[in-house]
């Protein structure tokens, strides 16, 4: 629960902050007691999610111990060691003992990891590479005590899935056991339990959140 503040020792760097999935997680992870680095390519929205959190650092950059917003297209190898070193300068000047949690965009549509889709398969390949990616990071990192994961997320109400013709959600919404979609808060409350302590014994895995959609 989130009172019980989980991640209260946390500094959770998340990217793609600025709506969807992003912003439930750093909402979520914020609650838990985290502090919260958001990031998105637009900087409005990630500074706009930042105010939701409550507290000081609606500003780019914002002052140690509090949440703060950064911009920065995650896509280009240089922005993203440029974000990596600003939210470490952060990391080392806040007095906590913090843990840093680095929680990228979990990868969306769980179908182009499991069973691919017709005319998307560099979707797919690089979907089905996350997981790769999230076990190879497991084995490696065990051994110094650092846990890798991943989740999978089906169909959520997000931005994205908002741009889906309705008769195409519709016959989706059909297939899931659950009989609807999911909520960016039902992916953040797994995120939550990932990050914190109460999952220390799994590493490697991916968690599907898809109301039973690819069982």
């Amino acid at each position: 629960m989130a009172s019980q503040l989980r991640l209260r020792f946390a500094l959770a760097l998340v990217t793609g902050a600025g709506s969807g999935i992003g912003r439930a997680v750093g909402v979520r992870l914020a609650a838990e007691g985290a502090t919260v680095a958001a990031c998105d390519l637009d900087g409005p929205a990630a500074r706009e999610t930042v105010r939701l959190l409550g507290g000081p650092g609606s500003e780019e950059g914002a002052p140690r111990g509090a949440h703060a917003a950064f911009q920065a297209d995650v896509s280009e190898a240089g922005a993203v060691r440029h974000l990596l070193d600003q939210v470490q300068v952060k990391k080392r000047d806040d007095v906590a003992p913090f843990k840093a949690l680095t929680l990228p965009p979990v990868p969306s549509a769980l179908q182009g990891v499991l069973v691919g889709n017709v005319g998307q398969t560099n979707y797919a390949a690089s979907k089905a590479g996350v997981v790769g990616l999230t076990q190879t990071a497991a084995r490696e990192l065990g051994r110094h005590g650092i846990r890798c994961n991943s989740v999978l997320p089906g169909f959520i109400k997000t931005p994205m899935t908002q741009k889906v013709p309705q008769k195409v959600l519709d016959k989706v919404t059909g297939r899931i056991p659950m009989g609807h979609m999911g909520d960016p808060e039902d992916v953040a409350d797994v995120v939550a339990f990932l990050a914190s302590e109460d999952s220390g014994y799994i590493t490697g895995a991916s968690v599907e959140v898809t109301g039973g959609l690819f069982m």
